[in-house]
């Protein structure tokens, strides 16, 4: 590599921490740590050093038990008998568990009660847990389980997409109702347009991969009571499913994490059945005992990322510009219904992206498989739904001879100020910042020079091509069930000033618990640094949501906001009482107050407060304001506002073999007014290379018996540091504001840059294209693995 390159890729390079606060803006109190601040990770230094602790680092209380779980062999059977006498017999064991000991309810599910802890009379996948053995070590329960005898009769069963088709036809009925939007006269819409498409795509699903597996502990307490340790993003469901598994109040039943390993969805309803196991184990036996999966059971066992099939048809004019367009979902749900119905409906609410669709029909049908249920992902099915018009807009540019990006742009909703567009469910998009976010990266990517270096590269290579892309990113923040969206905190101010910090929110890595601290560390206008941040219980804040849809900033920082206001008020109180100021007078600065003519310390305006018997201590509550979705119309508002961003992406394919790499790619995301622009960053980072991952090179593969072969690290391919491209440049676009009052004015992250990443899969297609010399659109599924790249390759050569 040449020197130039070397420095123009250290040019574009990514800014310490001590960069982005010289660029911070220019703040009125000199605090350590505020809102706006670029602060590193709470646990940063912890999980470089080793010492933070996750559930399987707490020391393990003597007599701890050790759970494993037997699990199905086939994909459906009905269980003509099952015999455990030689388990319980085995060295070490100390219990053994079928459903017949389960004193409550046998169901873990967080919605339709069609999860079995464990099995009754009917197994629907392989992996789905039979019977449970707990013994003094892990080893030993594993061998004892290898003892019990299982007879079954195997039942048809069905693992693909089409079988599962075939098996809801013949019973007329799929796993759960299809469901339909429509806007305008969508069929007339299209009849008349000068130029139609129609096509398909199969989008392949996704395993979690989170570093730390599935794990829980329990503690049998007094009473009949439990406290467990969960590895989850939603505590309270966990909480309630043990509960209802023991037949007990949920007032019986603690839960605790203080972080997560990852989660990326994994962990939203899932966990409750380890949790349950470990739960159910303890009040048993009056021992401790822990459930923790090794890495080839969790990968069988859990729930993916939803397989889904998209036929689409548009109807569109010779410049691009969409007249009517019909989407057709088949979302593959796995054997129980789990999330997927508010899944689909997510991939529903996507199908437009951040394209003003005059008149539409998104259909979806959500179809069972003998497979293990899928669950909750990074995006919760509205990547799937953006795939399917990205790939319906390249093919529409392909025939009409325009650049992609020229046709994407002649589709944008309008932006804030002029008429809005109108979803197909209904809901006006007010905030549309996309041709302006577009623009400005199309300029910083030098797209179109970029584009004319691509050709004359292809022109000129017969074996390698390049490809480029520059797709957009609108994607709704709020929970679509609209219960969700509440949160709520719990703040004590001590009496040396020193503050502690609880919320409803789980940290999986992301940096919410930073965040959050940071929103207290800005009412109180103290320093980071004295905000203790605290494990989520359900003790301390009950009846929580999942930290999941991208709102766990936007619902726990206005919780936690409420609650911070409501001390400092009662300060505000105290103080122009006893100094005889007007309220007005008094004014929170760095780490002290000023009071009229009087200036005190933080803390010792608190030491006098608590000795004026003020109280320090107060929840917070906050509920999502102007969020509610009519399902039965398929209209409403189920979003509080949009997120939005747009990547360029420049690939290299080798024709030989399908192998690619991504050269470069170019990010503007659309964070409102960060809360941490440095967490940010970390996130739309981490986002762009899970979501290439799953395009490029994530593969699931059952065999047609229902195995997962793709058990493993040695079967399944995650991205590594080596595939993030040599060249990535990332900017936080510094006209963001949120138009809706959320907390400072931020907007979420977790999810929104995830869909970055389908520019990746949309410059491979460039790419494949070039390969046949532009003459036929190709067909490429994704995820684009070398082997259906280089397919698609051989199509378009034909």
């Amino acid at each position: 590599m040449d020197e130039t390159r070397i420095q123009d890729r250290s040019g574009a390079g990514e800014p310490s921490i001590a960069d982005l606060e010289e660029t911070a803006p220019t703040r009125q109190a000199a605090i350590s740590g505020g809102v706006r601040t670029p602060r590193p990770h709470d646990s940063g230094a912890m999980h470089v050093r080793g010492t933070a602790r996750y559930t399987d680092d707490e020391p393990e209380l003597p007599g701890t038990l050790h759970i494993y779980i037997a699990q199905s062999i086939h994909a459906h059977a009905r269980i003509v008998s099952l015999d455990v006498a030689k388990v319980r017999e085995a060295p070490g064991v100390a219990c053994v568990l079928t459903a017949d000991d389960i004193p409550g309810q046998n169901d873990y599910s967080p919605v339709f009660g069609d999860d079995p802890i464990l099995a009754e009379d009917e197994v629907h996948c392989i992996g789905q847990p039979v019977f449970a053995v707990a013994a003094t070590s892990r080893d030993l329960a594993r061998r004892a389980a290898m003892l019990g005898i299982v007879e079954y009769e195997v039942l048809p069963h069905a693992i693909l997409i089409d079988e599962a088709i075939r098996a809801s036809d013949l019973a007329n009925e799929d796993l759960l109702p299809a469901h339909t939007m429509q806007l305008g006269d969508w069929n007339a819409a299209i009849a008349s347009a000068a130029c139609s498409i129609d096509g398909r795509i199969e989008v392949g699903g996704q395993d979690h991969f989170y570093l730390e597996g599935q794990i829980a502990t329990a503690a049998p307490l007094e009473d009949g009571d439990v406290f467990v340790r969960s590895s989850t993003q939603h505590p309270s469901e966990v909480q309630h499913n043990v509960a209802k598994m023991l037949g007990v109040p949920d007032h019986a039943v603690t839960v605790e994490v203080r972080r997560m390993g990852g989660g990326f969805g994994g962990k939203e309803s899932q966990p409750a059945l380890f949790a349950c196991l470990a739960a159910l184990v303890a009040v048993k036996t009056g021992r401790p005992a822990k459930c923790r999966l090794d890495r080839d059971d969790d990968m069988v066992m859990t729930g993916k990322r939803h397989e889904v099939r998209i036929d689409y048809r548009l109807g569109f004019d010779a410049d691009g510009r969409i007249a009517g367009a019909d989407f057709a979902h088949v979302v593959r749900c796995g054997a129980s219904k789990d999330l997927s119905g508010a899944i689909a409906d997510r991939a529903m609410f996507h199908a437009d992206n951040a394209y003003d669709l005059k008149a539409a029909r998104i259909h979806s049908r959500r179809v069972k498989t003998n497979t293990v249920s899928n669950t909750a992902f990074r995006g919760f099915g509205g990547p799937q739904g953006m795939v399917g018009i990205e790939r319906a807009l390249d093919r529409v540019a392909h025939l009409t001879g325009r650049d992609p990006l020229d046709v994407r742009k002649a589709n944008f909703y309008a932006p804030p100020g002029q008429t809005p567009g109108t979803t197909p469910y209904h809901m006006a998009v007010t905030d549309c910042v996309i041709s302006e976010i577009v623009d400005e990266l199309e300029a910083s990517s030098d797209y179109r020079a970029r584009r004319k270096a691509v050709s004359e590269f292809n022109a000129s290579s017969a074996i390698l091509k390049k490809g480029l892309a520059l797709t957009p990113v609108k994607f709704g923040i709020s929970f679509t069930t609209s219960h969700l969206n509440q949160a709520g905190a719990l703040v004590h101010v001590y009496k040396d000033g020193s503050v502690h910090l609880n919320h409803g929110g789980t940290e999986m890595g992301q940096g919410l618990f930073t965040k959050v601290a940071q929103v207290v560390a800005e009412e109180f206008q103290i320093d980071l640094e004295r905000v203790k941040i605290t494990a989520t219980s359900t003790a301390k804040v009950p009846n929580t949501s999942a930290t999941a849809a991208s709102s766990g900033s936007d619902l726990n920082g206005m919780a936690a906001q409420a609650a911070a206001r409501t001390i400092r008020r009662r300060l505000v109180d105290f103080a122009s009482a006893r100094y005889r100021v007007p309220k007005e007078a008094i004014a929170f600065k760095a780490n002290r107050v000023v009071i009229g003519e009087t200036e005190k310390r933080f803390s010792d305006l608190v030491g006098e407060a608590y000795l004026a018997r003020v109280p320090l201590s107060s929840t917070g509550f906050y509920a999502t304001p102007g969020v509610a979705y009519d399902r039965e119309r398929a209209s409403g508002t189920p979003f509080y506002y949009f997120a939005y961003g747009a990547a360029c992406s420049e690939v290299l394919v080798d024709t030989l073999t399908g192998e690619h790499r991504l050269l470069r790619a170019d990010i503007l995301h659309d964070c409102g007014q960060s809360l941490n622009p440095a967490i940010d960053r970390g996130q739309i980072e981490g986002g762009f290379i899970q979501g290439m991952g799953w395009l490029t090179m994530e593969e699931l593969w059952w065999d047609a018996k229902g195995h997962l072969k793709t058990h493993a690290p040695s079967t399944y391919k995650i991205p590594t540091a080596n595939d993030r491209p040599d060249d990535l440049r990332i900017a936080i676009w510094d006209k963001g504001e949120n138009l809706s009052e959320t907390i400072y004015r931020s907007k979420a992250v977790g999810e929104p840059p995830f869909m970055l990443a389908i520019s990746v899969f949309c410059a491979l297609s460039d790419a494949v294209l070039a390969a046949g010399g532009g003459r036929r659109f190709p067909d490429l599924d994704a995820p684009a693995t070398p082997e259906r790249v280089l397919q698609a390759v051989e199509s378009v050569k034909a």
